[in-house]
């Protein structure tokens, strides 16, 4: 018989070793002025951002992650501009999620509301709730040290692990 290595005592029960990190993995935070024009900007920014870190998300989810940076980007602009004259917008990458939030200074939670049929807004937070339960995410509100919120959403990247991602 020949002897091969040591097997550590308590092999089998400890936890397999964390996968080393992803070269696209990282938080990237970037801040704008509350004024109408952020919302393509910040999209641009964050395309350009997944883009450069060849995080491998389809057609569909960049247009579901698009689609969240408007919309919440939109709301910080027309509800918080008055106490928050910018917006912060931070993109967070992990192996299994990416993390899109919006901070402000508004101190009041945002409420998704049916809008009127003849309405042609109000349904911003409706379609993000949407767009992250369809594609398993997590969306929620956090409150800042300053009295601002931090409004966000994660979705999972394909092939993502089940549990959660961290919250801030």
């Amino acid at each position: 018989m020949e002897i091969l290595g040591r097997v550590p005592s308590g092999a089998g029960h400890a936890p397999p070793p964390a996968p080393p990190p992803v070269a696209y993995e990282g938080t990237w935070r970037f801040t704008a002025p509350a004024l109408d024009s952020s919302v393509p900007q910040s999209r641009h920014a964050v395309r350009d951002l997944l883009d450069h870190q060849r995080v491998p998300v389809d057609d569909e989810l960049v247009e579901s992650l698009l689609l969240i940076v408007s919309e919440l980007v939109t709301n910080a602009v027309r509800h918080a501009a008055l106490l928050s004259p910018e917006i912060a917008v931070e993109v967070s990458l992990s192996r299994d999620w990416v993390r899109i939030a919006v901070e402000d200074n508004h101190p009041y939670r945002p409420v998704a509301l049916m809008a009127d049929q003849g309405g042609t807004g109000g349904r911003g937070l409706l379609l993000v709730t949407a767009i992250t339960e369809a594609a398993g995410g997590v969306y929620d509100v956090d409150h800042t040290a300053s009295g601002g919120k931090i409004v966000w959403a994660a979705l999972p990247l394909p092939g993502a692990a089940t549990s959660p991602p961290p919250s801030r």
